[in-house]
């Protein structure tokens, strides 16, 4: 155990604060040498260009490595593991990697991967970490249990059913090693008591509780847990291995698409088409950059439902191509001319 590497998956809904926390973890590694690994749900990669910008030691170019041909749960054999063998070859092998799931992404299959031959004689799972997003929860958002939903927000009508999304947040929160409830600024102190009361009992026994603000929880109670596991496999099945007595998923359920936008005039503007879309076509998720006129900066855009956050996060450089370029991800199917459409009115879609 002591030569494998020790690799922490970090998975979590839509929108929850994954990068946020990952971009905290390399920020504070403490000299060691981390590599990443990123699964990006959809046609762009937002996420490793927002993790390159932070411009810390550890956010080596060569150190990060994306998975973008689909969730990585999807893609175990035909990329996963190949990934795993590539990056297990080099001279200069990391100290510790770091796995940041597709929002859409189940767990389970990632685990068992780890027992495959190719790759158990030489790393171990230090453990799984489910981010939360304690804002979304205080709102309703992917609860399964009606009393609770009540408990905490009027009910929402995509809540009053057992749904895909609510059972894939409940697998999340089964499979974790420790749960790191997140964004717990933007709620107040009895809505935190009551989300975390709901998480516990979703939870299996013994697994670790954190509650955060922007991802920022201490290094040392997130790596170099020990746990392998990969070992330990009994009470993590998700509800399509309960209900069918086998380990495939699916996701038609869900659905992305990219879209670039030239001529966009103004930040406000921008915002404001994107908020109408997010509205009008219930958009679980969006997410990009933007190029403003006139600004040497690229504008850095996360939305998650009715929150749209935007910063500016890096200068343009030398020779980049200044667009505007957006990640839409919602329900299947997505009406992608009329998203389209309610996008353009911030700019001309370029195709």
């Amino acid at each position: 155990m002591t030569d494998k590497i020790p690799v922490t998956v970090i998975t979590g809904f839509l929108g929850a604060g994954k990068t946020t926390l990952v971009r905290h973890l390399l920020a504070h590694a403490q000299g060691r040498r981390i590599a990443l690994i990123i699964n990006e749900f959809g046609e762009m990669g937002v996420d490793r260009e927002i993790l390159a910008g932070c411009g810390d030691a550890t956010c080596r170019e060569e150190d990060m490595i994306e998975l973008s041909n689909g969730c990585i749960c999807c893609t175990v054999a035909d990329e996963f593991i190949p990934t795993m063998q590539q990056l297990l070859s080099r001279d200069d092998r990391p100290d510790h990697i770091v796995i940041e799931t597709s929002g859409l992404a189940l767990p389970q299959p990632l685990i068992r991967a780890f027992n495959w031959p190719e790759i158990k004689s030489e790393v171990t799972i230090d453990g799984v970490v489910t981010v939360a997003d304690a804002a979304a929860l205080a709102e309703g958002r992917f609860a399964s249990d009606e009393a609770a939903v009540d408990a905490l927000r009027s009910a929402d009508a995509m809540l009053d059913h057992e749904t895909p999304l609510g059972e894939l947040f409940e697998d999340q929160l089964v499979a974790a090693d420790m749960v790191v409830l997140n964004k717990t600024d933007l709620v107040s102190a009895s809505e935190l008591d009551t989300i975390e009361t709901h998480l516990r009992s979703e939870m299996r026994p013994g697994t670790g509780f954190v509650r955060a603000r922007n991802g920022h929880v201490d290094v040392a109670a997130l790596l170099g847990l020990g746990l392998a596991t990969e070992d330990d496999l009994a009470g993590r099945e998700s509800h399509h291995e309960l209900e069918h007595g086998g380990d495939g998923h699916e996701h038609d359920d869900f659905d992305s698409f990219s879209i670039t936008l030239d001529g966009v005039t103004g930040r406000e503007h921008l915002l404001g088409a994107i908020e109408r879309t997010i509205r009008d076509h219930d958009v679980l998720r969006l997410k990009g950059f933007a190029a403003l006129p006139g600004m040497p900066s690229r504008l850095a855009i996360q939305a998650v439902g009715p929150r749209v956050t935007a910063y500016f996060d890096r200068p343009w450089r030398p020779g980049e191509a200044q667009r505007t370029a957006l990640v839409v991800i919602g329900e299947s199917p997505l009406d992608r001319e009329a998203i389209s459409a309610s996008l353009a009115d911030a700019g001309r879609p370029s195709h």
